[in-house]
């Protein structure tokens, strides 16, 4: 008997444990405030079996459909030469085609963008241009992953957006403990213990934060769902070996998601499509962690004088600005407004009207919950930044230089000197000087061949000759028989194949000036310092390479008038 008594009062304190451990049951909320309309609601950033997911468009889309959501936007990783599917309705849930580009510098979601003529890799600076050229939308992805190659780590070039919020970053931080306790209580509260693991990500914050004082940049929360961890690297989704398929997109479309107010749908999966995106680049979203609370609703209208603006706008300064914000908010909720990345107030209730001076700033709101886990807790919403007062156009400024006045010419019209063409064993490459208008150009000629695992290339190599050092850019003109990019490198002697630093290029048919500033290069492979000596730079280099040109690719460069120019 007593036996008895002890084995079911250690089975009761297991199961209170078990109790104990379970994260509380997601809220309630009060009823939505008169002219508080419900936004569409959705998920950005899902992998299918296309890439290292393991649902189909139809699964995931009947996924989304039982949480109540109305659009996914579908980013399996790709070099974005692959045509996106047309959008589609599946279940009642909008289906938009993008793509996750894989850059030196972190990943990008490259959302609205058509086929790309070659393979967009490489630089996320270059990545990033070849994006806006082509008509899409950037958003750097997992910014402040714990795993450092997904983390983003240039924050010079000019990001449209960036996911404050991704989930497959917030579990890569948390305890052995915390882990183990989510697998005891995901098959029983399977939302809840994903949104146990959230806490604010304060790095990326920060440096949203950051660049909206300076220009404007749209934040979503990046589902990242890809219905799977692996096992093999204790989770590493782009693992293709064995995995559980768990947390499930339900789950994790249950947890948080993106709100786009003021939209409705017509049923034109193309038209519908075209007014989502147009919300995102628009920064006309906010996130809320449904799993805490929700799906709820938030407002925040501003004016000054007779101009008006949401968050995501410019608005004109005409006088002092008053910002208007409501929210379907339970109690105990605390309203934060935050300028230029600074807490400025803090309100216990769900309407707010704050006055404020007319002076340029970025205020955007967030809305923070009394039992939100995480250290620090995670905000239960986000809205964007209105940009008031300020010309928060979508790209960074560029920078000036002084225009050279000084020039060594390494090339115009006559034969070459000197000139090399390097290969790989498989590849082809063939200089000639052909005539052109008013003279001669270099025709450089290419067709890469070989296994991708060869790294195949076709290399035309220039002299540096010894007036290098005395000057801090090159300039040439140049065209292409179709459009790609050509990496500009210099190598020094190191090595077997010498120490190399490199700068892409974009070419066209038509031909144009380029100009490639030294210390703008980047190292190519491993290097000693992170930018070369010039005075030891014995060749420049013109590099065709399955970075930007696919396997089997072949064409013609024409490169004229090559100068070191000061």
């Amino acid at each position: 008997m007593l036996k008895r008594v002890v084995l079911v009062a250690f089975l009761a304190g297991i199961a209170g444990v078990w109790y104990l451990a379970l994260p509380p049951r997601t809220g309630s909320l009060p009823p939505a405030r008169p002219g508080l309309a419900a936004p569409l609601r959705g998920a950005i950033h899902v992998h299918t079996r296309r890439s290292d997911g393991t649902g189909e468009v139809g699964e995931i889309a009947a996924a989304a459909s039982r949480a109540g959501l109305d659009f996914v936007v579908l980013t399996d990783h790709g070099d974005a030469t692959r045509a996106p599917d047309p959008p589609q309705y599946r279940e009642g849930v909008l289906c938009i085609d993008a793509v996750e580009i894989s850059t030196a510098n972190g990943h990008l979601l490259a959302l609205d963008l058509p086929p790309a003529p070659y393979p967009i890799a490489g630089d996320a600076r270059d990545v990033i241009a070849d994006i806006a050229r082509l008509g899409g939308f950037a958003i750097a992805a997992h910014p402040g992953s714990d795993k450092p190659e997904l983390r983003w780590s240039d924050w010079e070039v000019p990001l449209a957006g960036l996911e404050w919020l991704n989930a497959d970053s917030e579990w890569r931080d948390e305890s052995g403990w915390r882990l183990a306790r989510a697998i005891v209580t995901y098959p029983f509260r399977g939302t809840e213990t994903i949104v146990s693991l959230l806490d604010r990500p304060a790095a990326a914050m920060r440096q949203w934060d950051d660049l909206t004082t300076r220009r404007r940049v749209v934040a979503i929360a990046g589902t990242d769902a890809h219905a799977r961890i692996g096992v093999r690297s204790v989770g590493e989704p782009y693992d293709n070996g064995s995995a559980i398929h768990v947390p499930s997109y339900e789950r994790i479309f249950r947890a948080f998601s993106n709100a786009l107010p003021d939209l409705t749908f017509s049923g034109d999966a193309a038209a519908d499509a075209r007014a989502v995106l147009a919300a995102i680049r628009a920064g006309h979203v906010y996130t809320t962690i449904d799993g805490l609370a929700g799906p709820a609703v938030l407002s925040v209208p501003a004016t000054s004088g007779t101009a008006t603006a949401a968050a995501g706008d410019v608005l004109p300064l005409r006088g002092p600005v008053t910002l208007r914000i409501a929210t379907q908010a339970p109690e105990g909720a605390r309203m934060a407004i935050i300028k230029d990345g600074g807490v400025v107030e803090t309100r216990t209730v769900a309407e707010v009207e704050h006055v404020v001076e007319a002076v340029p700033a970025s205020y955007r709101v967030e809305i923070l919950l009394p039992a939100a886990p995480g250290e620090p807790p995670v905000p239960w919403m986000v809205s964007n930044p209105i940009y008031v007062g300020r010309d928060a156009t979508d790209a960074v400024p560029s920078g000036t230089r002084p225009r050279p006045s000084r020039f060594a010419v390494q090339y115009r019209d006559g034969p070459v000197t000197g000139w090399t063409v390097e290969t790989s064993p498989a590849s082809l490459g063939a200089l000639d000087v052909v005539k052109a208008l008013g003279g001669t150009q270099l025709s450089l000629r290419y067709g890469l061949g070989g296994a991708a695992t060869s790294s195949p290339f076709a290399a035309f190599v220039m002299p540096a000759g010894s007036e290098l050092s005395g000057y801090d850019r090159l300039m040439f003109t140049a065209r292409a028989s179709r459009p790609m990019r050509v990496s500009v490198q210099v190598r020094e002697p190191g090595g077997d194949a010498g120490e190399r630093w490199h700068r892409s290029v974009y070419l066209e048919p038509t031909e144009h000036e380029i100009t490639v500033y030294f210390d703008d290069m980047t190292p190519s492979g491993a290097t000693s310092r992170p930018r070369p000596t010039l005075a030891n730079v014995h060749s420049i280099l013109f590099v065709v390479d399955t970075v930007n040109t696919p396997l089997g690719g072949n064409g013609t460069i024409w490169i004229d008038d090559v100068r070191y120019a000061r």
